[in-house]
């Protein structure tokens, strides 16, 4: 319990310094979970609503406080070389991401993410080469698994592109392709196809997502 309270304690100073706004916000939001709560309660009975105001109000604030803080973690690895990555690593359910398997020497880069869509090719960097790391490593697959559906991204904030807060959400709306027992099985079968490359270095989103900033005037 000590341990969560430290982390939140962490997690809203490092919040705080990257977003002005959020003391207000979260307070709006715990206010009207507090109203919410309060007339839930009143329905069920007036012994109910002070805890059912308490705990909306609680819950309100924690809603708009972790929204924040996403926005906040995502304004931080913005334009960061490797932040599709990082992105890609939090997404929760049964994805293998292996990052950076195609990369120039100008840091533009190519991510493999393996899940029940099938593979998903994310690039990043400027859009002209990214197309065309994309396209190589697309037909380099295809060789290898030319019945599984590949998917190719572009971060960007461009007609056709993805914005980097709107990653996971394009991903998970995917049609949904493969069994759930053949996800690990195809990623075995790609593993032996990875090279080592030589990643350029700078590529680090998570130290600039932990990197203290100046609130904004």
């Amino acid at each position: 319990m000590r341990e969560r309270i430290a982390n939140f304690t962490k997690a809203w100073k490092a919040v705080r310094q990257m977003d002005d706004k959020v003391v207000a916000l979260v307070f709006v939001g715990a206010m009207i979970g507090l109203l919410v709560g309060t007339g839930l309660g009143f329905i069920i009975g007036i012994w109910a609503m002070p805890v059912f105001g308490l705990l909306f109000m609680l819950l309100g604030g924690l809603i708009v406080f972790n929204r924040r803080a996403q926005k906040a973690q995502y304004s931080a690895i913005e334009g960061q070389p490797g932040a599709a990555a990082a992105v890609l690593q939090s997404m929760r359910g049964q994805w293998f991401v292996t990052p950076a398997v195609a990369v120039n020497t100008k840091q533009d880069m190519v991510h493999r993410l393996v899940g029940r869509c099938g593979i998903v090719l994310v690039g990043e960097g400027v859009p002209q080469r990214v197309k065309g790391l994309l396209a190589k490593e697309r037909k380099r697959l295809g060789r290898a698994v030319s019945d599984v559906a590949i998917t190719t991204l572009v971060i960007g904030d461009r007609d056709g592109e993805v914005l980097l807060p709107k990653l996971q959400t394009t991903i998970n709306k995917l049609p949904r392709e493969l069994k759930k027992t053949e996800v690990p099985k195809l990623e075995r079968k790609l593993k032996p196809l990875d090279r080592s490359l030589p990643i350029p270095k700078g590529i680090d989103p998570m130290a600039a997502a932990n990197r203290k900033r100046p609130k904004p005037r």
